[in-house]
């Protein structure tokens, strides 16, 4: 069973979409593990979006992540880093296919309503970011 990360972004929050997200999620087949909402600080934002750091749109990402609430997640199930990755869609929306989360609802590239981890190493860094084991309930525990 494989995990991923995804969060709905201050955009997707504030316009009402994380139900959304998960009806979307879910109806896909995956099973959602790990759930809560948070206000990002700074640390915590540079640190997920390391990989960006001295990138000039590095200061605007931890901007935007950080102004209001984001809603984090642990999902589970075969393949479901790609497969999520798929039902998000492209960064920019305007490459996004248009049945994707970010094709029918997002904005702009930065104001794009949700992350999703894009490799199984960034899954686990994003998930150990915001969860603990003991706030993971996985498949195997909950078929138990």
């Amino acid at each position: 069973m494989e995990r991923t990360f995804v969060m709905v972004k201050p955009d997707g929050v504030k316009r009402g979409l994380v139900g959304e997200v998960i009806r979307n999620l879910e109806r896909k087949g995956y099973r959602l593990s790990g759930i809560k909402m948070l206000q990002m600080d700074k640390e915590l934002a540079v640190r997920h979006y390391t990989e960006h750091e001295g990138k000039p749109f590095f200061a605007e990402l931890v901007r935007y992540i950080t102004s209001g609430p984001v809603v984090a997640m642990v999902w589970e199930g075969p393949l479901v880093i790609r497969g999520v990755r798929v039902l998000v869609g492209a960064t920019n929306p305007l490459d996004a296919d248009p049945g994707s989360l970010r094709g029918r609802f997002a904005a702009d590239v930065t104001h794009n309503l949700v992350h999703a981890s894009d490799s199984y190493e960034s899954a686990e860094r994003e998930i150990g970011l915001y969860f603990n084991a003991e706030e993971i309930c996985s498949s195997v525990i909950m078929n138990n």
